[in-house]
């Protein structure tokens, strides 16, 4: 029997037909028409703060500095593909790895606000059999 050689190759990320590149060489307003309409209309209306973003984004990783930002409201484009940005929600910045997957949502999703509660045991004096333990 020959031997089937298999090769293991990963599946290049593709979003609506287009590569990553393909979509890097793409300008904002142009890559919105690949999005929702809702986001669409959204990327369309704070284009010029995308691209200022962008712009201050690459001159930080220039410097080496973290990129930080308070705008839970921005689209994920192309061009931010690569970058970790710590992004604030509400008491500290989390730090968000932007992939491919990410485009088209906002910054918000991935910088959860709400953490999960952890209860602890009850303390003296909080259930009646504990009362009694307090007048000791």
């Amino acid at each position: 029997m020959a031997e089937k050689t298999t090769e293991s190759t990963k599946k290049q990320f593709t979003y609506r037909g287009k590569t990553i590149d393909e979509l890097k060489a793409l300008d904002v307003r142009e890559f919105s028409k690949l999005l929702k309409s809702r986001t669409r209309r959204m990327v369309l209306r704070q284009f010029n703060e995308i691209n200022e973003f962008v712009n201050r984004s690459k001159v930080k990783i220039s410097r080496k500095k973290t990129i930080k930002t308070h705008d839970r409201n921005l689209v994920v484009v192309p061009q931010m593909i690569g970058m970790r940005i710590h992004v604030y929600n509400g008491k500290d910045f989390v730090p968000v790895d932007v992939v491919g997957e990410m485009l088209g949502h906002r910054f918000g999703e991935f910088s959860i606000t709400r953490s999960k509660v952890k209860h602890g045991e009850a303390g003296i004096g909080s259930t009646k059999g504990s009362k009694s333990q307090a007048k000791k």
